[in-house]
């Protein structure tokens, strides 16, 4: 199988297990996409579902004039956007990208990031909404949460959808990046969802499946007074541990098998 045609099989396997089945994302919500090297990428058309994606659904984009629009402007209209959107496209019969293809672009520019999956999770986005949310992405409630979705996550204030969402992504991941030192593995949108990426389809669903347990976890252990989260150097034990590490590897790599190629 051609490098091509094995990342489109390997992101619609992805975009089928974050669909309707996992209530990740229904209707047209979330999106996925996957480097196809520097300048182009694949990335999930507007308006299709996750659960049901075609393979003519995946739209091939060049992300250049895309980070191009990024570095230059703070904003662009609905009509430059759409326009902007159009001519990213490798083949002007493909359909439209996702109104999120900008903030994909810019991820997949970043080191070690191939694949990436955006959704709505149900549990995730209780807690988005509520005035805990800063707690849940600088906090970790059960040991596995470290180590598929990081020791902390990006939290990502309410933004217009879109070209503005993208700019504050940036703005947040590369602060996140300064004091850290580290790209985060999942990335939190204030009463929107988050934002999972990773070298393998397998990781980015590790994390986004990971990350609605925990808040589920986080939500029900609310309603009793908790949660009681996990103590900062406990948090960063298990990050550095070599066995969770060798855990990981092992449990993404058993992930490649039939449902993710």
């Amino acid at each position: 199988m051609a490098l091509n045609d094995e990342v489109r099989s390997n992101l619609l396997a992805l975009a089928h297990e974050l669909g309707d089945a996992r209530q990740m994302s229904i209707l047209g919500e979330g999106n996925v996409s996957a480097s196809l090297g520097r300048q182009h990428f694949l990335v999930k058309a507007s308006g299709t579902q996750l659960g049901s994606l075609r393979s003519e659904e995946l739209v091939e984009v060049d992300s250049r004039p895309l980070l191009e629009a990024l570095a230059v402007h703070d904003e662009l209209s609905d009509s430059d956007i759409e326009a902007l959107l159009l001519d990213s496209r490798k083949n002007e019969r493909a359909l439209k990208p996702s109104v999120e293809t900008v903030f994909h672009a810019w991820l997949l520019q970043q080191p070690n990031v191939i694949f990436v999956g955006h959704v709505h999770a149900i549990a995730v986005n209780q807690v988005l909404a509520s005035p805990r949310k800063r707690e849940f992405a600088e906090r970790r409630v059960i040991p596995d949460q470290v180590v598929y979705c990081g020791a902390e996550s990006v939290l990502v204030p309410y933004v217009d959808p879109g070209f503005v969402l993208a700019r504050r992504i940036q703005d947040e991941v590369e602060a996140f990046r300064g004091r850290t030192g580290a790209l985060p593995k999942t990335i939190l949108l204030e009463s929107h969802g988050i934002i999972a990426v990773g070298t393998h389809p397998s990781e980015v669903a590790a994390a986004l499946a990971m990350a609605e347990k925990a808040a589920r976890i986080f939500v029900g252990a609310a309603g009793l007074g908790g949660p009681i989260f996990m103590d900062d150097t406990e948090v960063h034990r298990i990050a550095g541990r070599s066995d969770e590490h060798y855990r990981q590897r092992m449990l993404l790599e058993h992930k490649t098998g039939p449902d993710l190629k």
